[in-house]
């Protein structure tokens, strides 16, 4: 079967001596695994280019089982070229759509999405906001979404209150009675409403959100997590260490 798409390139990586192994993620057709073949000579360093992580292309494929074999390829943008905090997000943007969304199955919400957050990864600023509302998106696109203005009850959010979030039952209030640890695992009220209604909180509730999102990410993720989330937190372990040490 012929196809054609507009795509964002997620990763690729050798296939035998002079292929690749793609895979993109579509406006038309979702997640796509690509056999591109012959690329990495030397005539064919513009196909080679148009193939890497962020990339926008337009490509022309031929499918047949899990595979489709690429065609052509052409780069329609020039490519964010992040690095730092902005590298490691754009990292971590690509694999969570890698492990969670289907082969197959266009999810044009989510591509917009997508393109909406590699923007963001032009600029140092914002990316932690950017990266919250793109895993609020990720979760509902999916069909895993829950409200984040009332609880599992029905009980609307209070501002001041703290919740954790229930993959499967969204918020759900803390008592004031619990330890710091399980306090560090939640989120502001403020910052639940917020992220509701589209609009950023103060630092410290944007904060609040960073784990409880995750824990949701990883009940669907399943018992293997995310590299990303391991370089983060070993970013995050040496930079203490440093400050430490001066």
């Amino acid at each position: 079967m012929r196809l054609s798409d507009t795509a964002f390139v997620l990763h690729a990586r050798p296939w035998r001596e002079t292929s690749l192994l793609v895979e993109v993620f579509g406006r038309d057709h979702g997640r796509l695994g690509l056999i591109a073949r012959g690329v990495q000579g030397p005539k064919k360093h513009v196909v080679r280019a148009a193939l890497q992580p962020l990339q926008l292309i337009r490509l022309e494929g031929d499918q047949r089982g899990e595979l489709a074999r690429l065609v052509s390829a052409e780069a329609l943008d020039a490519a964010p070229q992040p690095a730092g905090d902005a590298m490691l997000a754009a990292f971590y943007l690509n694999e969570v759509v890698l492990r969670l969304a289907p082969r197959h199955d266009p999810l044009p919400d989510l591509f917009d999405a997508y393109a909406r957050t590699r923007e963001q990864l032009r600029q140092r600023d914002g990316l932690a906001w950017s990266l919250r509302r793109f895993e609020r998106d990720l979760i509902e696109a999916l069909g895993f979404g829950f409200a984040l203005d009332c609880d599992g009850d029905g009980e609307p959010v209070d501002p001041a209150a703290r919740y954790r979030l229930d993959p499967e039952h969204g918020p759900r209030r803390l008592h004031s009675d619990r330890g710091h640890h399980e306090r560090s695992q939640t989120a502001t009220g403020r910052a639940l409403l917020a992220l509701a209604d589209d609009v950023a909180p103060p630092p410290d509730d944007l904060a609040s959100l960073r784990l409880p999102m995750r824990s949701v990410l990883a009940h669907h993720l399943g018992p293997r997590g995310l590299k990303s989330w391991e370089m983060i937190g070993d970013l995050g372990r040496l930079k203490r260490a440093e400050r430490t040490s001066d």
